[in-house]
């Protein structure tokens, strides 16, 4: 779904990401790990457009993306998700999700002014959406809940709510798990895995939390200093000599990473 072809970004004289090569197969969730600084989500933002690489090429569905803006991105259906969420904090969480949708009719003054029952309609189809994607997410008790009174949890089951709201093709998640409670890091993960076994959504994420990327994640990537360094399952990689360096240095080969220190 995603080709990563000889990436590189460089930001003066530090090369944050260097000659990245990435695949992300269609259907998988596939897991983007390594040590703070590792170029990951450098590499994200060269993804979602929100700046261009200095080299190399991105494919999506095997179409050169490289370059596009991140609303030309959104209609081609590649989304991503922050780390901090990015919520409308003073509008209610399905008013949330029906923002989403582009070219809304009701966005066009002529159409408000003669078409309003064209107008209606469309919004009465987008309500109904977001209240599937509320159920979806068991947020029912809070379909009219300020997005701002969310926890954080809250906010990021929100955050993947609005995806829902297109037709994505791939998502990309950054940190979904910071800052989120165990509890509603489950119901996090539920949905995930829902949604790319029930409708085939392809997931890339970065994530620090071993346990839940062992969980969601296969095949898994490992970057340090601006490449890729290893590829597998979560266990190969946990146990793959150069990874555990990576982590945690010289002369610690023979222990391996801390749950949540990936």
């Amino acid at each position: 779904m995603i080709r990563v072809e000889g990436v590189s970004k460089q930001f003066g004289g530090v090369r944050a990401v260097n000659s990245a090569w990435i695949n992300v197969r269609k259907g998988s969730i596939t897991g983007l790990i390594g040590p703070n600084g590792a170029g990951k989500t450098t590499l994200f933002n060269i993804i979602a457009g929100l700046f261009p690489p200095s080299d190399g090429r991105i494919f999506l569905d095997d179409e050169d993306i490289t370059g596009l803006q991140p609303h030309e991105l959104f209609g081609k259906g590649l989304l991503r998700t922050f780390q901090i969420a990015h919520e409308f904090s003073t509008l209610s969480v399905v008013e949330n999700l029906m923002m989403v949708p582009a070219d809304q009719k009701g966005e066009r003054l002529m159409n408000a002014w003669f078409r309003r029952g064209q107008v209606r309609r469309e919004e009465e189809e987008i309500r109904a959406k977001a209240h599937d994607v509320i159920d979806f997410l068991n947020l029912g008790h809070l379909v009219n809940e300020k997005a701002g009174n969310l926890s954080g949890g809250q906010k990021k089951l929100l955050e993947l709510g609005r995806t829902m709201m297109v037709d994505a093709k791939v998502v990309l998640l950054d940190e979904v798990g910071a800052g989120v409670n165990r509890t509603l890091l489950a119901e996090i993960g539920d949905a995930i895995l829902k949604l790319n076994e029930e409708r085939g959504y392809t997931f890339c994420m970065i994530e620090h939390d071993m346990e839940f990327i062992s969980r969601l994640c296969d095949p898994v990537v490992v970057m340090a200093e601006g490449t890729v360094l290893a590829e597998g399952t979560a266990q190969e990689v946990r146990n793959n000599e150069q990874v555990i360096e990576a982590y945690l240095g010289r002369g610690l080969k023979n222990k391996t990473p801390k749950q949540g220190a990936v």
